[in-house]
C-alpha cells in the first residue's frame, strides 16, 4: 500500500456540486463577472445563482458586490484570493486523479 494519500483527499467538497463548480471556473477565468452574465453563461435561474454564489461567499471562496448601474441596481462576483487558491488545488487534485 502506498504511503502516498490518494489525490482524491485534496479536492474541495464545496466544489464538487456542478453548478458551483462551473461558478467557480468561470470566475477563475475573469476578474469580475456580473450577476446576468453568470447566469446566462451557466444556464442557471437567478434563485440557483444567488443559492450557489451565496454558500460559496460564506465559505470565503467568493466576494459578491452590489452597487448600481445608473439607477439600476447591479450584482458581480469575483473569486477571492482563498478561492483562487482552493480552484487551483481542486483541479491540480483532479489532473492528479485523472493521471496527468
Amino acid at each position: 500500500m502506498s504511503a502516498e494519500p490518494h489525490p482524491r483527499h485534496q479536492l474541495n467538497e464545496a466544489l464538487m456540486h456542478p453548478v458551483r463548480f462551473s461558478l467557480v471556473a468561470s470566475l477563475a477565468a475573469a476578474e469580475e463577472i456580473d450577476f446576468p452574465t453568470l447566469r446566462d453563461m451557466l444556464q442557471v435561474s437567478d434563485s440557483v445563482l444567488s443559492r450557489q454564489g451565496s454558500q460559496l461567499e460564506s465559505l470565503g471562496l467568493v466576494r459578491i458586490r452590489k452597487g448600481y448601474v445608473g439607477k439600476r441596481p447591479r450584482t458581480w462576483m469575483s473569486l477571492t484570493k482563498s478561492g483562487r487558491q482552493e480552484w487551483n488545488a481542486h483541479l491540480a487534485a483532479l489532473r492528479a486523479i485523472a493521471g496527468e
